[in-house]
């Protein structure tokens, strides 16, 4: 876990962020963006377009927006804030697209149609948490005390590389996920591709959906850290922690410091698909306590989603089983 003064840092730049924001609402507002910490819809997500519980950044004065992007901003590394901004302005790209194609759908395509909630009271000795959603991007923080919890978070993006004929044409969003995957399976040897490498099925998205708890039941088998060269476990290493980098610091480090704790060489790595460009295909990252997935088959493969999964402490359910625990010691 996070050391107790960087940990004490972090939660309090958070709830310092979450009440600036709530106080910036109006009673009507604040009554969206608000709920007890034990609401039915803590433990939920989505990734497909419409409507989230809390207050949407399309209701809010500029004022208001900027505190809540400085919310968003204390749970999110530099790298993760900046992919979730480009994440948000592709609804915009995307919009001109399905408008160009005669399509409906742009109208759901907004960069202020993303839902920020808080859920239970900042900076209390309670636990409390605060949660980002709308099309592509899915933020979850936990904080008990001075720790932080930030699983599970998805990113997606649509398109992924921006299409020519538009001014950001062959902009990336999302490109290290499938970067360093690619180089990964490269760089393996024909026996360790048989094992790795799944040419069909493809799945058509992320196993796991949306579901409050991740079933890794349904993840392939795939090729195990110890069974690579260094060169495969080095770019392994490195894109478990992209995911994680998402992330602020203390809850990277901690959520790392449990991956190793429990054994690299218990993780495995998983390929579906083509290993060609423009190809759909699938990738998955198990581990005892985590989970990564990789999926880009929609749209002619130029559509992202990923996800990290704690499958320990996903919602920070690790976290409050000690919270309680102590609680009760203390009774």
């Amino acid at each position: 876990m996070a050391n107790s003064a960087s940990g004490n840092a972090a939660a309090g730049r958070m709830s310092a962020a979450a009440r600036s924001l709530l106080d910036s609402l109006s009673p009507a507002q604040r009554a969206q963006a608000w709920a007890p910490f034990d609401v039915e819809d803590r433990r939920e997500f989505m990734y497909v377009p419409g409507p989230r519980p809390g207050l949407g950044l399309w209701e809010m004065n500029a004022d208001q927006q900027g505190h809540a992007m400085r919310l968003l901003a204390t749970g999110l590394s530099e790298r993760g804030l900046a992919t979730a901004q480009a994440i948000m302005g592709l609804e915009e790209i995307l919009a001109g697209i399905e408008r160009a194609a005669g399509k409906g759908a742009w109208q759901r395509r907004d960069p202020g149609y993303y839902w920020f909630r808080v859920l239970g009271e900042p900076g209390g000795m309670d636990p409390w948490t605060w949660k980002v959603g709308g099309h592509h991007l899915a933020v979850h923080m936990t904080v008990v005390g001075d720790r932080i919890a930030g699983a599970p978070q998805f990113f997606g993006a649509n398109p992924a590389r921006v299409p020519d004929g538009h001014p950001k044409a062959g902009t990336r969003t999302l490109p290290e996920e499938e970067d360093l995957a690619r180089a990964l399976v490269a760089d393996l040897t024909p026996g360790q591709w048989e094992v790795a490498v799944r040419p069909a099925p493809v799945p058509q998205d992320i196993i796991t959906r949306d579901d409050p708890v991740a079933d890794v039941g349904g993840i392939p088998s795939g090729l195990m850290y110890n069974d690579m060269g260094a060169g495969p476990r080095d770019t392994l290493a490195r894109l478990i922690r992209c995911y994680l980098g998402r992330v602020v610091p203390d809850a990277a480090d901690a959520a790392w410091a449990e991956i190793e704790a429990a054994g690299l060489d218990r993780v495995a790595f998983t390929w579906a698909g083509h290993t060609d460009p423009g190809n759909g295909h699938y990738y998955a990252v198990l581990g005892p306590t985590f989970l990564l997935e990789y999926d880009n088959t929609q749209n002619d493969a130029n559509h992202v989603h990923t996800v990290w999964r704690d499958l320990r402490n996903d919602w920070g359910e690790d976290l409050l089983a000690m919270h309680y625990a102590a609680h009760r010691h203390r009774e």
